[in-house]
């Protein structure tokens, strides 16, 4: 894909909550035949942790309305959002759908999605911000540019 590619929408591979889905489904899978558990210690925590996320992904969700554009990732940015989490970091849906991950981590009471966390952390870096980057590159450029200079990815 070329840079003008890019600067029509981003060229993501899989939906980004189908990545978190996908692996939840895997480890509930995997814990019914080599358990994992770790007891009833984390529900009340799992879903403090979920209300965490949530609480970030309707923020994240706020900024981007508020600046008139998508949060769908197969279509193009109207707008570079910087105000809100944005401001902390780049990906703060990304950081919240981690939360309510391993919330959900929590509830179902096994270690087995901490062990699909590296390949989620894999294809959520290089199926799916790795085109949305491109494309904001290639759509703002050096405003993006200094965006990406001033704000971490993750937190």
């Amino acid at each position: 894909m070329s840079v003008r590619d890019h600067e029509i929408r981003p060229a993501t591979v899989l939906p980004p909550p189908l990545i978190y889905a996908a692996c939840l489904l895997g480890a509930w899978w995997m814990e019914g035949r080599l358990p994992l558990g770790f007891g009833p210690a984390g529900r009340e925590l799992g879903w403090i942790v979920i209300a965490l996320g949530l609480a970030g992904m309707a923020w994240a969700l706020a900024a981007i309305w508020g600046n008139h554009t998508t949060v769908n990732p197969y279509k193009a940015a109207n707008n570079l959002v910087t105000s809100g989490p944005f401001r902390f970091s780049r990906n703060p849906i990304y950081v919240s759908d981690w939360l309510v991950y391993v919330g959900v981590m929590l509830l179902m009471q096994t270690l087995w999605p901490l062990l699909f966390a590296p390949l989620i952390w894999g294809l959520m870096r290089y199926a799916v911000i790795a085109h949305e980057e491109a494309h904001l590159e290639a759509k703002f450029g050096a405003e993006y540019r200094a965006y990406k200079a001033r704000v971490r990815r993750w937190v």
